[in-house]
């Protein structure tokens, strides 16, 4: 039964004049929100496709499940992990209180203990990224006529996924009305916005508040509890003290590290990255140009070398796992809109991201991390790869008919 079945059931002419009629436009907002809209073509010619707006929507959020399975675990890992360190006295807050009520253990040791504790970060900043931006959301949708489309679920996952589990709730909200005004809604809502808008709400907040999101200090959310980085201890004594600091490659490639709350787990990225290309979701040239330009530029720093800076020693590999650049390179470089979208325009894109994250994280002394502002200078240039590529293949078939 549709919603509008449901509701002419208990209202009769719910749609046509009935009391409840001023509230229509909302619930047209919130069926097409859920259910596909029967707008589509009816006569030809057009083209048919199985994969609509919600079905790309939909692989997007469950390429994240692994993401968000793992963020949690890991999340509940570095805090009981903490508690355990710091003893007693820091067993404070709501959610402590909550597991000591439930017998569920905080022993670093238990999978189940990790997961909800995890899960009891993950789930308020969720549900405020989804309230806020879904508000706004709501508001752009009324005022100029339009329905409620699927690109906010996305949006509001990966928004969650790049924040810090410790960051207040207030910053949380903040960041995305920022992102979904600013990023998107001012340039006509989804699919008209040349910048991702998760990222745009996440830079807003790293520029406002660089104290708690620069990544400088580690984002364990337990009070009291404060260290370096593993980009910041690589940026300050070497990626070799890595291992002195009980961060090995391997552990950096599962993911078993601080960092924000997704973008830790290499691997839960490329598990994703496999459904996405396997559903055609994701386009195969932006990841080989985004790892080409990333290895590439990182041999060259290597054979450049500097006795200074030990960040150029960094091999490409290690790249790969610290930081957000696999969780950027999966969902952010992919994401459709804000990419370029011609064939070679999307291994130049690609390969431009890929130069600029190494290129920040190493050569930049200010800012360990640098996926964010890749990605983001990547989307301001990609019209522009385009308008080039497209020149180009103007010229050179202008010349065959000469």
């Amino acid at each position: 039964m549709g919603l509008r079945s449901f509701f002419d059931r208990i209202e009769p002419n719910f749609t046509k004049g009935g009391k409840y009629e001023k509230f229509f436009p909302i619930y047209e907002m919130v069926e097409s929100f859920i259910y596909t809209p029967k707008t589509v073509t009816t006569a030809a010619p057009h083209a048919r496709s199985y994969v609509d707006m919600k079905r790309i929507m939909t692989y997007v959020v469950i390429a994240t499940i692994p993401c968000i399975l793992f963020g949690m675990w890991n999340t509940g890992y570095q805090a009981n992990s903490a508690l355990a360190t710091l003893g007693p006295d820091a067993m404070t807050g709501w959610r402590i209180a909550i597991l000591q009520m439930l017998g569920i253990t905080m022993d670093p040791s238990s999978l189940f203990g990790n997961v909800i504790h995890g899960f009891l970060y993950f789930l308020p900043i969720y549900l405020t990224t989804l309230i806020v931006g879904g508000i706004w959301e709501v508001i752009f949708a009324t005022v100029r006529g339009h329905e409620v489309n699927e690109g906010f679920l996305v949006t509001s996952m990966l928004y969650t996924l790049i924040m810090p589990a410790s960051a207040p709730l207030w910053q949380v909200a903040l960041g995305i009305s920022f992102g979904v005004v600013i990023g998107k809604e001012v340039f006509g809502g989804t699919g008209k916005n040349f910048l991702n808008p998760a990222l745009v709400g996440r830079a807003f907040l790293y520029f406002a508040y660089p104290a708690s999101m620069s990544g400088d200090a580690v984002w364990t959310p337990v009070d009291g509890f404060s260290g370096a980085t593993a980009l910041s201890v690589s940026a300050s004594t070497g990626y070799e003290e890595l291992a002195a600091n009980g961060l090995s490659w391997m552990n950096a490639f599962y993911g078993v590290m601080q960092g924000s709350f997704g973008e830790t787990s290499t691997l839960a990225c490329l598990l994703g990255l496999g459904f996405l290309l396997m559903t055609k979701i994701a386009n195969w040239r932006l990841i080989v140009g985004c790892m080409a330009g990333m290895i590439g530029f990182s041999l060259l720093l290597n054979l450049i070398g500097s006795e200074t800076n030990p960040m150029f020693a960094m091999p490409w590999y290690w790249h790969l796992v610290l930081g957000g650049y696999a969780f950027g390179m999966v969902f952010m470089v992919t994401e459709p809109v804000s990419a370029s979208h011609t064939n070679v325009g999307r291994y130049i894109y690609g390969a431009l991201i890929g130069v600029m994250v190494v290129m920040i994280r190493v050569i930049n002394p200010a800012f360990p991390e640098g996926m964010m502002l890749a990605i983001l200078f990547g989307n301001v240039f990609a019209p522009l790869i385009d308008y080039f590529v497209v020149q180009a293949n103007i010229k050179r078939r202008a010349k065959r008919h000469v």
